[in-house]
């Protein structure tokens, strides 16, 4: 079997380093251009919002503006106390409309938004599962199961909560910003310059914050990957830790992973959390610094020291708007980087996504590949040399050929290379040297796609899809009638205990067929492999998971499945070979001894003491 990566491992580093848990993100620039291409494809609903963002902005700039006359009307002398109340209602209706309007158009913008967040998080789900389906069998053995749905999960939702409101948030402060500097200075030019000069403070305090931000958000992603896999990996061999009294180990090491991720989160959650604060404070600075100044400039104003044509003259409605406008200055930097935990959670997932959609995929098809048609099964393994990891050959020269119908069998200790052979058979790996050729084809130069319908496979580890008992056996050939289905099942054995099911064919299963045996499982999944017309088929300890009876049902169906068909077995159970046409003998990724049954045993080696029990398999 390949090598699997370090248990629990997912969001370490793998074999090739492609992410490890202290990694940063390497493109942030990439990252945020991918992101904008998804968004880009709801350019309608887009431009909608950003039309509504300007709007709203527009509105809020204008309402406080409106500040300015109101307060210097009430202010007027020469006119009755009615004209005044009415000057100073009208200003007030005015400003609540344009205040509506805002809230209108915020209230559109988000519904909006929300719309294209989810359409972008659908095409980011079927781009990512599209490409796993895509991605060599090396891949899902390198990497934790856990790991890969965090990125559908973790990763994924973090670019939704970004999506959602982020984006828009910082288009609109800049537009706030941008607003409030112009306004700040048609209004006093002195005071905008001032505000102007404290900016730097607020930049350098978020800059450096955001820098150690952007590390340990990272990092939580990939901490996070790591309890997940541990999780699922635990959740899945829970019986295992059970039978050997392993649950204060498993929650021993759990307990380590948790605390790495806590101390990872509380750090990024840390920095993310000052940020608010520390930038709400130097704002307060400079709202202190802008409102002194201004108040004295209004002052001199009033005493008449200070021209009212003068660029430095302000009255009391131009220091009111002008404060809050330095406010509104402040606020677009204050939500920026308030988001700043989001921001770095949704790209850090990002380019945890895009790295899985970047991986090399398998092509299934290939236009310059030959497709396989009318296959008879005359298989032939010329002299393969195989290693999964560079330096570390586990197949050594093996060479083997099956002609059509004929029964080839591999037995050898564990590690010896049988199940790598049926890997490199179906390409699942590709070999390093020598050649396999299927009816005298290179299965290098064959279509995958038409290489692996010519072959059934029958694992020692069942898996059971969710829904009835008919769609998982039809999953061999979803082409198939309800009788054939059937008569798959009858070959397997399969089907005296399925008619007893309560809904028979319709029986739904569900967590991988939990509510069935071991070896009702396995002759399910023997049905499967039955209902396909595959010429070439594999059987990797079918068998031995199995009690004798069931076994012996098994065999009975396995004369039928195998009639006709170049067949493959992998047996734990010599018994269940006796009648194969060649035994091969594997040690070392070498084959030792070859022959049939009665040859093996009459030349009293290997197979001789494992047939008579004299040694027993590894």
């Amino acid at each position: 079997m390949p090598p699997m990566g370090p248990r629990g491992m997912g969001g370490g580093p793998n074999r090739d380093g492609r992410y490890s848990a202290k990694s940063k993100p390497k493109d942030m620039k990439r990252a945020i251009e991918r992101l904008l291409m998804y968004i880009g494809e709801d350019k309608k609903k887009v431009f909608l919002a950003i039309a509504c963002v300007l709007i709203s902005a527009g509105a809020n700039l204008a309402g406080t503006y409106m500040l300015k006359p109101i307060i210097n009307g009430l202010g007027e002398t020469g006119i009755s106390a009615e004209e005044r109340i009415g000057d100073l209602l009208l200003g007030l209706a005015v400003m609540a409309a344009i205040y509506l309007i805002g809230v209108a158009a915020t209230f559109i913008q988000s519904r909006t938004m929300i719309r294209v967040s989810q359409n972008t998080l659908r095409r980011i789900r079927d781009d990512l599962f599209a490409r796993l389906q895509k991605l060599s069998v090396r891949y899902f053995d390198t990497n934790s199961a856990g790991d890969i749905m965090s990125r559908f999960t973790n990763d994924v939702d973090n670019i939704g909560q970004m999506f959602d409101s982020t984006l828009l948030q910082m288009f609109s402060g800049t537009l706030t910003l941008v607003g409030s500097m112009v306004l700040m200075f048609i209004t006093n030019v002195p005071l905008a310059l001032v505000t102007l000069l404290l900016t730097p403070l607020m930049a350098k305090v978020g800059g450096t914050i955001a820098s150690h931000t952007r590390k340990y958000f990272s990092k939580q992603q990939a901490a996070l990957g790591e309890v997940n896999g541990y999780i699922e990996e635990i959740i899945t061999g829970q019986k295992v830790v059970k039978v050997f009294n392993h649950e204060e180990k498993v929650k021993s090491e759990f307990d380590g992973l948790n605390k790495k991720l806590r101390g990872i989160q509380a750090k990024a959650n840390f920095l993310g959390g000052i940020m608010g604060p520390c930038m709400n404070a130097t704002s307060q600075v400079s709202y202190t610094i802008t409102a002194f100044i201004g108040s004295v400039l209004a002052f001199f104003t009033r005493l008449g020291r200070i021209g009212t044509g003068g660029f430095a003259a302000l009255d009391v409605g131009g220091l009111t708007v002008f404060v809050n406008y330095s406010k509104q200055f402040a606020r677009p930097i204050n939500e920026i980087a308030n988001q700043v935990n989001v921001i770095m959670s949704a790209l850090a997932g990002a380019e945890r996504v895009f790295a899985v959609m970047d991986e090399e995929p398998e092509a299934a098809h290939d236009t310059n590949k030959v497709k396989l048609e009318n296959v008879k099964g005359d298989v032939v393994i010329d002299d393969v040399t195989f290693g999964y990891d560079p330096g570390k050959i586990i197949l050594k020269n093996i060479s083997v050929y099956a002609h059509p119908g004929q029964k080839i069998a591999f037995v050898g200790s564990t590690g010896a290379g049988k199940t790598t052979i049926t890997n490199l058979l179906t390409r699942f790996y590709d070999i390093d040297s020598g050649k396999i050729t299927i009816d005298g084809i290179d299965i290098r130069d064959a279509d995958r796609e038409s290489l692996r319908e010519n072959i059934a496979m029958v694992l020692q580890d069942t898996h059971l899809f969710t829904g009835t008992v008919m769609e998982n056996i039809r999953y061999g050939r979803l082409d198939a009638t309800d009788e054939e289905v059937k008569q798959a099942a009858m070959t397997s054995c399969a089907h005296m205990f399925i008619k007893n099911m309560p809904d028979g064919y319709d029986t739904m299963l569900t967590g991988d067929g939990s509510n069935l045996s071991q070896g009702q499982r396995q002759l399910l999944n023997i049905a499967r492999a039955a209902l396909s017309k595959a010429p070439i088929l594999i059987l990797d300890e079918a068998t031995s998971s199995v009690d004798t009876m069931t076994e012996q049902h098994i065999n009975r169906g396995m004369d039928a499945l195998m009639e006709n068909r170049t067949t493959f077995v992998i047996a734990h159970r010599l018994s269940t070979i006796r009648n194969a046409d060649a035994i091969m003998v594997l040690e070392n990724g070498e084959i030792i001894e070859r022959g049939t049954h009665e040859e093996l045993l009459a030349q009293r080696g290997r197979y001789y003491e494992l047939y008579t029990g004299i040694k027993e398999l590894d």
